[in-house]
């Protein structure tokens, strides 16, 4: 195995890969932990967080990356003033200077890719104007610029909208001012997850973006079980879907029990959630006559033996970017059946490789339940679907050179 930046060729350029927090440790942290790999083939990589988590430890110790992180985890401001005033970015931005080693490590430093999320755009103050910058943003800032966000679990606002957008006003406008100006910037290149998130990202904020998809690992999620994979953890009874994503109104927890309502089937939530939330779905699931349980954080052979022994993966998520979920379940072998909006319709061809679904057509979705049950879709769809991630190059080693393409362009 070739360490960090070690290969035969010219030197390696070198490359800071950046994101504000890994504690979520949801699509977006997975998939820049599974490119480190390739990327450390391509360039002499280190990393730099504010709150990282044990599986980017362990990679970045594994290929003997550099990673560089404060002494005290930061976490982003939860009251309501907080978000008002902004404090996220000021409080971040102060953590990342007290990163030792972070601002020294830009002297002959080539590029930085920085993936949006928590505390990230705050490390943009201090990466100096001569260094070539890549924002890999995954979605413009949804609680500035939506609604979504700002709904209990079951959609009622949690306070009224229009105070809601008023009091965030202050906070929407820094968040396109700095992006506007980091467009600008000289040696920048910014991109969206999917065409989705490019679109959005030129309606919100109206400026150009490239796209630069995320990636699948197909030793990760392999399409044979192996030997070792875990046997199924399923703490309930009889035949089940899984949503995976953090309980909430924007991924549609609360509307998929709705659907799943005279289906015969339970769900497994695989993603977690805050109490609250959790104990309103439950509530919800038992009037509804629906089976629930809520996984806890799996690693990724139990997250492959749980998605492999259920009937479809399922998603009601509003507007997702793009979405992991539907091609790792499509890589497992198990049906895709998800809402028919945003990046969704980018991995999945209905009827071919999944479903595509209206949201609010809940007979159609029990259709589509009862297909996913049939070997031969469930056979022919995965194949399609495994065919499609190989043709859309979603994996590590295409990722890493379509950076290093876009590195090269602004040179």
């Amino acid at each position: 195995m070739a360490r960090n930046g070690e290969g035969v060729g010219r030197a390696r350029a070198r490359l800071l890969v950046a994101k504000g927090s890994f504690s979520a440790m949801g699509g977006a942290e997975r998939d820049i932990i599974r490119n480190l790999p390739a990327l450390s083939k391509k360039f002499e990589v280190s990393v730099a967080t504010l709150d990282s988590a044990q599986q980017l430890d362990s990679i970045c110790e594994e290929y003997g990356i550099k990673l560089m992180k404060p002494d005290i985890y930061w976490e982003p401001p939860r009251e309501a003033v907080s978000r008002i005033l902004n404090k996220e970015y000021s409080s971040s931005l102060q953590s990342w200077k007290s990163v030792v080693g972070l601002v020294e490590s830009f002297v002959g430093l080539d590029y930085v890719h920085l993936t949006s999320g928590d505390g990230s755009l705050s490390m943009l103050e201090i990466i100096p104007d001569g260094i070539s910058l890549h924002l890999h943003l995954l979605e413009p800032h949804r609680g500035l610029h939506e609604d979504v966000l700002h709904r209990m679990i079951d959609g009622t606002p949690r306070r009224s909208l229009s105070l809601t957008r008023a009091a965030l006003s202050m906070a929407r406008r820094k968040d396109l001012s700095k992006i506007r100006m980091l467009s600008s910037r000289h040696r920048t290149a910014i991109s969206g997850n999917s065409k989705f998130t490019s679109s959005r990202i030129g309606d919100v904020y109206g400026i150009p973006s490239g796209v630069l998809p995320p990636s699948l690992d197909p030793e990760e999620f392999p399409s044979e079980s192996p030997s070792s994979e875990s046997s199924s953890l399923v703490g309930i009874g009889g035949p089940y879907v899984v949503t995976i994503g953090r309980a909430s109104w924007v991924k549609g927890t609360w509307e998929t029990i709705s659907m799943l309502k005279d289906s015969g089937l339970s769900l497994v939530l695989v993603g977690g959630g805050e109490k609250e939330s959790i104990d309103s779905l439950i509530e919800h699931a038992k009037s509804s006559k629906v089976g629930i349980w809520v996984a806890p954080r799996l690693e990724s052979p139990e997250l492959c033996s749980l998605i492999r022994g259920a009937v479809a993966v399922v998603s009601m998520a509003h507007s997702e970017p793009f979405g992991l979920t539907p091609i790792e379940a499509q890589s497992l072998g198990t049906p895709a059946l998800f809402v028919d909006e945003g990046g969704f319709r980018e991995t999945i061809t209905d009827g071919f490789s999944g479903r595509l679904l209206p949201r609010d057509d809940y007979s159609a979705w029990h259709t589509a339940l009862e297909e996913a049950k049939d070997t031969q879709n469930r056979s022919l769809w995965s194949e399609n679907g495994r065919a499609s991630i190989s043709n859309m190059g979603l994996n590590p080693e295409v990722f890493s050179t379509r950076l290093e393409e876009i590195f090269l362009s602004l040179e």
